[in-house]
């Protein structure tokens, strides 16, 4: 039997997981993520980490696939991330690097474009070749597999479907410098942002006026017990989603658009708001297009990064 690691690079927190070669997850741990002095620490800490566990297992070395493993910024397809989100980093080899700090072979990739793959592997999408993922959380990530292959691209740029334009009238800055992205309507925080608007614009009582901190699943709750209001706002992201997944679809036709992230936590009425929205907007070719939730939660990325490694 063959074994090997998948890790989860994040902002605060590594995840590590140790794998056998048929995808089980045999153990997992975390470690902190160390951001002084640029972020130099963070794979000499992830190297020691899993030295630490070959060792105090007594695992052959011979027996190690490597280590795979999703970092916060764009990666090409030899391992080169191009800066990393929050952590310090500039333009370098992460395969090399690690390569050099393990002694074992390795293999990187986008945290999103990795926590797709997992989900395509071994979660909500394994009995497809083709998905899309997509991420509602405090931003809009994702990732894209075609014909059971992660789609990367040129310096490792594919992917990236919140910053695809929805609003060319939008006058507030996306936190990327655009105006107009998926992310500012479509996020946790996006959502806030319009039924914040549509406070000020609307005097209507409505429960959302009553929240101390007012928060996407507010707006979700409300919908469900009826506020006028609520509904107004769901009503407009289920829209905006519906746009976006329709443009997405035009591109790739998957045959299943996972919904993952904080805001797929509202379930079967985020499911049914947008196969309605995408129903009266998609190209009819892609009218079949499956709608699911993702299934493996926070551990996606770990079996993402595991899989890059195993092939």
């Amino acid at each position: 039997m063959q074994y090997g690691f998948g890790v989860d690079l994040g902002g605060t927190t590594v995840k590590i997981a140790y794998f056998d070669k048929e995808g089980t997850l045999l153990t997992k741990w975390e470690i902190p993520t160390d951001t002084s002095s640029g972020g130099r620490n963070i794979l000499p800490d992830i190297a020691a980490a899993i030295e630490a566990f070959i060792a105090g297992q007594g695992v052959p070395r011979e027996e190690i696939l490597g280590v795979g493993i999703g970092v916060p910024g764009a990666v090409d397809k030899a391992g080169v991330i191009y800066g990393g989100d929050n952590l310090g980093w500039g333009t370098f080899s992460v395969k090399d690097v690690l390569t050099e700090l393990t002694g074992l072979p390795v293999a990187v990739g986008n945290d999103a474009n990795v926590a797709a793959l997992g989900e395509s592997w071994m979660g909500g999408a394994k009995e497809f070749q083709n998905m899309v993922m997509v991420t509602l959380g405090t931003g809009v990530g994702g990732g894209i597999v075609v014909d059971g292959q992660l789609v990367v691209g040129a310096g490792g740029g594919a992917g990236e479907i919140g910053h695809m334009t929805l609003n060319r009238e939008e006058t507030e800055s996306c936190g990327c410098g655009k105006r107009g992205c998926v992310e500012q309507y479509c996020s946790a925080t996006g959502i806030v942002r319009m039924a914040r608007r549509m406070l000020e614009k609307r005097e209507e009582p409505s429960c959302l006026r009553e929240q101390e901190q007012l928060t996407a699943k507010a707006v979700f709750d409300g919908a469900k017990a009826g506020d006028a209001l609520a509904m107004a706002v769901t009503a407009q992201f289920f829209a905006y989603m519906g746009e976006f997944l329709s443009n997405i679809c035009c591109v790739t036709a998957p045959e299943v658009i996972l919904l993952g992230g904080g805001v797929s936590k509202a379930g079967a009425f985020l499911l049914e708001g947008v196969r309605q929205a995408f129903g009266r907007v998609a190209y009819h070719a892609h009218l079949d297009t499956r709608f699911a939730l993702a299934t493996l939660g926070n551990d996606a990325g770990v079996y993402g990064a595991f899989k890059l490694i195993r092939g």
